[in-house]
């Protein structure tokens, strides 16, 4: 959930707070002085009010509305859940006594609450970002195989917004318009917002394109297809979302685009599909084609994908055959860009970019990442293949050597195009500043994001104006959205920007690369690389942020459900040796009846200098374990009933360390992300006979770390240890398994391990937290190897038989480092009642067993449990503030087990792990934006659109005329966004009536039409001038397989165009709308415009028009600004 982990990223180099620019204070901001900032926006009382207790049980037991009857009706559930939450937040506060399970006394170490070794700070509310809406919470990797969300896009008919996502294996779509605020559907994902998904599909789709205007998406695929999908109808039964069928998904078509992937694709500002794919194949999909296909019948399914796949234009070929090369035409096009105001569409690589026109589809432009034009000739190539045409007719005698030289030229040409595109790929040489992403704004300007954070400003014709950095971190997506601009990076941070590229606000959106955003219904939609969903809203960082912060943390007891998980943690120095089953069962099998999680760490499992060595070459190659090892784990395994009662979820070898960690069935569900670690701490810090193996993992959503260390050796190495300690604290970093068993997480990469490389080859690095200090529990066991200071062999054996604990560990090594706070700083550990478990005779019983040879090892406490939990003070509850509270009921060694000279120590802890539910909170936010007055107006003063004046309805346009329509910004301090599109087109009949409407692929304009600019800003009080013009396009030019083939169509009857205007405030998705007719003649008659025609289309007339007859670009601004009223 809401965890504050990574905060460095945010306090480092370049970085502010989220809402340094735009803050409400509230009373939560004191508990949190580190991140608040003195705000230049304040709302009166607003925390005062909104802080205050909710009326709760008003909303359980009074309706104000039929609609809220419904709504708790369909819920019930929910209600239920809440009610629940609410008694046990009731229970927690009056409850006089803890668990029945009495927790044993504990021994807390100095340091705590200082420095790395500080609890994570955890809250209710994440008090250094904006709240937020989980629409799908971060789920876990292992639950995601073959599954995993590649990207989003937001799509709206008219009927509401819709969320699409392309994962691994299919098609998913939430309804944004119904069902933002609700649960899911049983046997859907925990707390994830109802959600319709397709049929599976044989390869994961990696672009997504949306149509509105058709009601349809466009998936492209691994596997070259292109898939078009029927938009879901939200619309049945009064718009509930619900009433939706779960096979309501409809694939219309399907075609093979490409023999490899199609990376990347766009709609043009007319109608057209464009795509890419490796080698800098571009092709093109018309709208005329693809409009036909539309219009088949289900049975015809065979018919339309057949005349779509012939339909293509390759503009690769195209180029090529007109004697121009350039070296985005051997890269992977993993980009394309749709320019509404220049009508362009943009093509990029990793390295470069082409820039096209959209309705000629002529080649513009070629630059690079600096802006330079690359153009190279490919005379010369051409000439050499003339040269070997001409020698192959006039060496007929020798065929069979000019094959092989053919042969030999054809493998080397290959050889040549495949390094450039390995290199375009960061093969050889990774470039930290290629292309990774590409958004237009709305006043004509490109953005660019590089791989070292950097973001590049370009005019619409491909001009570079300006480059700046506000990260040090890989851009990994851009989107927008009125006037500003958001920035999702491989950090997980996502920013803010105006049009200018000043920064507005910055915060940690995930603990994971934010690889998609998508705009929708008032929120910007985040997608995670772990496949989590976030909503935030479009005005953030803005007044609003802090007022629902304060709330939601008001509410807290509704949404937060503690669980209850008992962990076991054992630890054994095995000596190399194997133990008996007897032992086993003795060690772990006894007390796993009662636990949840075991967690199990050896030590020497395998030593020797030869296996040492072989061992850490292994590592350098990515590969860990061994036979030894593997017996422990199948041994282990039987134990405690793998497979019927325990699952293992993760493992990891380092030399002659082991950690592995089982959980039980019917937990599993919630156990998950299991990443491992190991940092060797023997020779130079490089061989694993000393050391540490880490396993990282979720429960219940919270971080859970478990690290078995073997520190240094012998009595007087006690500064050996701490350092083993601090340096394995400060370096253990995680990444995926590599074992075949946690294969899930294929595909995904580790952010960590990505974030190291970056921030190594960054400008301005950032200091990078220990991982093990934003967890919110750690657990270390294992052979520290502290020892007994100041006693002799015969004291301490005759204390250890007295049983004289207390006055022993006075003498123990490891509680003095950590009174002194030198050494695992601010953890805490049982008090130590069981005898010294180092050093025995092997099979010897009893305490008779201590060593009694030659050098008579002083008895310790060799083999330690220390843990950290979310508490700063002893006292805490658990509660979101503090979401994980353990306790030791046992601690123990088991001194009847005589395999090794060590003895095996075991602690039970029972974990208290407070979590949100995420369903409910959802339905909170919901209340509050529908139910406070104060809110809803400060939503609805946000979403303000600025009233605007047309000046006409009807244009007439012959003989390729320029019309001059003027939009009217009436506002005189707000400024006003409009975006033109086509609605449709139609035929004129002999009545001057418009027939036969047909809608407009993506809203694109028809041929013959040509706005400009498309889209734009209009400063408040001001007029902006759109050019409307006929284009002499009677000729269609069709291609079959790539090959042009022309054909004279001439069309002797006028065509109408639906123009609708689209008026849009400074930072809102709600929109005014004016429709205007634009008649293009070819007969010569300027037949008067009848609005009662055939077919016609609904008016909307929230926007104001002149009621005098525009003529050619006569001047009306005097006059238009003086109207009023339509």
């Amino acid at each position: 959930m809401d965890d504050l982990t990574n905060d460095a990223l945010i306090n480092g180099t370049n970085f502010r707070t989220y809402s340094e620019n735009l803050a409400v204070r509230s009373d939560s901001d004191d508990e949190f002085s580190a991140g608040a900032v003195d705000g230049k926006v304040e709302i009166e009382d607003a925390a005062l009010n909104y802080h205050k207790a909710p009326k709760v049980f008003d909303r359980f037991y009074n309706s104000s509305s039929e609609e809220e009857e419904e709504d708790e009706v369909s819920s019930s559930s929910n209600y239920q859940r809440r009610l629940d939450y609410m008694l046990q937040f009731l229970d927690r506060k009056l409850s006089t006594s803890s668990s029945p399970d009495q927790p044993l006394p504990e021994y807390t170490s100095s340091g705590s609450g200082i420095g790395i070794f500080k609890p994570p700070v955890r809250a209710p509310v994440h008090p250094n970002r904006p709240p937020c809406i989980e629409l799908r919470p971060h789920p876990l990797r292992e639950t995601q195989v073959g599954r995993f969300l590649r990207r989003i896009v937001s799509v709206d008919d008219g009927g509401g917004p819709q969320l699409w996502a392309g994962s691994e294996s299919g098609i998913r779509v939430w309804d944004l318009k119904n069902d933002i605020y609700s649960g899911g559907n049983e046997g859907e994902e925990e707390g994830t917002v109802r959600y319709w998904e397709s049929a599976p599909v044989a390869a994961a789709a990696l672009c997504l394109v949306g149509d509105g205007g058709n009601r349809v998406v466009w998936s492209g695929h691994k596997d070259g297809r292109i898939i078009c999908w029927k938009m879901m109808d939200f619309s049945i039964a009064g718009g509930r979302g619900n009433s939706v069928s779960r096979n309501g998904f409809h694939e219309v078509f399907s075609w093979q685009a490409y023999r490899g992937p199609v990376l990347s694709m766009v709609m043009s500002s007319y109608g057209d599909l464009w795509s890419g794919s490796e080698g800098g194949a571009v092709k093109i999909w018309p709208w005329e084609a693809l409009e036909k296909s539309l219009s088949f019948t289900v049975g015809e399914k065979h018919m339309a994908s057949l005349l779509v796949e012939r339909s293509y234009i390759d503009l690769r070929s195209q180029v090529t055959q007109n004697g121009a090369y350039n070296s985005i035409f051997s890269s992977d096009i993993k980009y394309m860009l749709s320019d509404l105001v220049g009508a362009k569409v943009w093509t990029a690589s990793y390295q470069s970019f082409a820039l096209w026109d959209a309705r000629t589809k002529e080649l513009l432009k070629v630059l690079n990442i600096d802006g330079q034009i690359e153009n190279m000739s490919v005379d010369s190539l051409m000439e050499d293949e003339m040269r070997m045409k001409f020698v192959s007719n006039s060496k007929e005698k020798a065929p069979n050597s000019f094959n092989f030289f053919q042969r030999s030229r054809n493998a080397i040409l290959g050889a040549a195009d495949a390094v450039r595109r390995a290199a375009a790929k960061g093969g050889f040489g990774d470039d930290n500043r290629r292309i990774e992403g590409l958004v237009a704004t709305v006043d004509g300007m490109i953005w660019i994001g590089c791989a070292n954070g950097l973001l590049v400003q370009w005019d619409g014709n491909g001009n570079r104006l300006q480059d700046l950095q506000h990260h040090a971190f890989a851009v990994q997506s851009l989107c927008t959205v009125g006037t500003r601009i958001w920035v999702g990076y491989i950090s997980g941070i996502v920013q803010v920007l105006d049009l200018s590229g000043k920064l507005l606000g910055q915060w940690m959106a995930h603990q994971s690369p934010v690889i998609d955003l998508a705009v929708g219904d008032g929120y910007m939609f985040t997608l995670a690389n772990h496949g989590g969903i976030r909503g935030w809203s479009i005005s953030s960082p803005g007044p609003l942020d802090n007022i629902f912060r304060a709330m939601l943390s008001g509410k807290e007891f509704l949404y937060t459900s503690l669980e209850n998980v008992k962990i076991m943690a054992g630890t054994w120095n095995v000596a190399q040796g194997r133990a008996a089953p007897d032992s086993l069962i003795s060690w772990l099998g006894s007390s796993a009846a009662d636990v949840d999680i075991v967690v199990v760490g050896l030590q020497e499992v395998e030593m020797g200098a030869g296996f040492l060595a072989m061992s850490a070459a292994r590592e350098t190659m990515g590969l860990e374990g061994s036979s030894a090892g593997q017996w422990w784990l199948d041994m282990i395994g039987k134990t405690l009933d793998e497979g019927s009662t325990f699952s293992r979820v993760g493992s990891r070898q380092l030399a002659g360390l082991l950690i592995s960690v089982w959980a039980r069935n019917n937990i599993q569900s919630h156990v998950g992300d299991v990443d491992v670690a190991a940092v060797p701490c023997g020779l130079g810090r490089a061989i694993g006979n000393k050391g540490a193996v880490g396993l990282r993992m979720r429960v219940y959503g919270r971080v859970m770390c478990f690290v078995n260390c073997h520190f240094a050796a012998h009595l007087e190495a006690v500064s050996r240890r701490n350092a083993d300690f601090d340096h394995v604290y400060r370096t253990m970093f995680f990444s995926r398994p590599s074992s075949i068993l946690n294969g899930a997480a294929a595909g995904v990469s580790s952010s960590v391990q990505v974030l190291r490389t970056t921030n190594a080859m960054s400008v301005n690095p950032v200091d990078v937290v220990p991982e093990l200090s934003e967890a919110d529990m750690v657990v270390f066991l294992g052979d520290f190897n502290y020892r007994l200071d100041g006693i002799s062999y015969d004291e301490a054996r005759d204390f250890v038989s007295q049983r004289c604990f207390d006055w022993l560990r006075e003498r123990d090594q490891l509680r003095a480092e950590m009174e002194a706070g030198n050494v695992f700083q601010g953890m805490r550990e049982a008090v130590i009642k069981f005898p010294p478990t180092y050093k025995f005779e092997k099979h010897q019983p009893g305490l008779a067993g201590y060593d009694s040879g030659e050098k008579k090892r002083i008895p310790a406490w060799c083999d330690r449990i220390l843990f950290r939990d979310s508490r700063s003070a002893s006292a805490s509850t658990c509660s979101l503030d503090c979401p994980v509270v353990a306790s030791v009921l046992l601690y123990e060694a088991c001194m009847d087990v005589t395999d090794s000279d060590h003895k095996p120590v075991r602690c039970i802890f029972n974990v208290e792990v407070a979590r949100v539910d995420e369903t409910v909170r959802r339905q909170e936010f919901g209340e509050i934006i529908r139910s406070n007055e104060k809110v809803k107006r400060l939503i609805e003063e946000l979403a303000k659109v600025p009233e605007a004046i047309v000046s006409t309805n009807n244009i007439i346009l012959q003989n390729q005329e320029t019309s001059i329509l003027r939009i009217t910004n009436k506002s005189r301090k707000d400024k006003a966004i409009y975006e033109i599109v086509c609605e449709g087109l139609s035929t004129i009949n002999e009545n001057g009536q418009a027939s036969d409407h047909h809608p407009r692929g993506s809203f694109g304009f028809p041929r013959w039409l040509q706005v400009n600019p498309a889209a734009g800003i209009i400063q408040g009080d001001q007029t902006a001038e759109i050019a409307i013009r006929h284009e002499e396009f009677q000729t269609l030019e069709e291609f079959v397989d790539g090959v042009p083939q022309n054909f004279w169509c001439e069309d002797a009857r006028d065509k109408e165009a639906m123009l609708l205007i689209k008026v849009l405030g400074s930072c809102t998705t709600e929109t005014k709308c004016h429709r205007i007719r634009v008649r293009y003649s070819i007969t010569g008659k300027r037949t008067p415009m009848n609005r009662k025609a055939n077919n016609p289309l609904p008016s909307q007339t929230n926007l104001l028009r002149s009621d005098f007859k525009l003529s050619g670009s006569c001047d009306v601004v005097d006059q238009l600004r003086n109207l009023n009223s339509p």
